[in-house]
């Protein structure tokens, strides 16, 4: 998954990735940048909030996903039961995992 977690300091960091800065409400404080760029503007960051809103509220199936999947000791103990059975069309691991990605379809 290739996603930031939303907020002003995950937005800062992506507008200006070399800035060092510190922040009271919407004050910067201080403000040193290696290549001398300006804070970003207030609807910069805001706009760069609402794509990475956006693009985290993609990935909620891949986060739920991730969870209910659970241990990968687990998933592999299932998987080598269902080839020793000769099961892996719709052995107890296919049947774990499909169940989970319709519960949690892709968006």
């Amino acid at each position: 998954m290739n996603y930031r977690i939303p907020g002003i300091d995950s937005a800062i960091k992506s507008l200006r990735p070399d800035a060092k800065y510190d922040l009271v409400n919407k004050d910067f404080l201080a403000w040193e940048c290696p290549n001398g760029s300006e804070p970003p503007s207030w609807d910069e960051i805001e706009q760069r909030i609402q794509e990475d809103v956006e693009v985290y509220n993609y990935y909620a199936y891949a986060r739920n996903r991730e969870k209910e999947y659970g241990d990968w000791k687990h998933q592999l103990n299932m998987l080598y039961d269902d080839i020793k059975s000769g099961n892996l069309e719709n052995g107890s691991w296919v049947k774990f995992i499909e169940d989970i990605k319709i519960k949690h379809p892709k968006t």
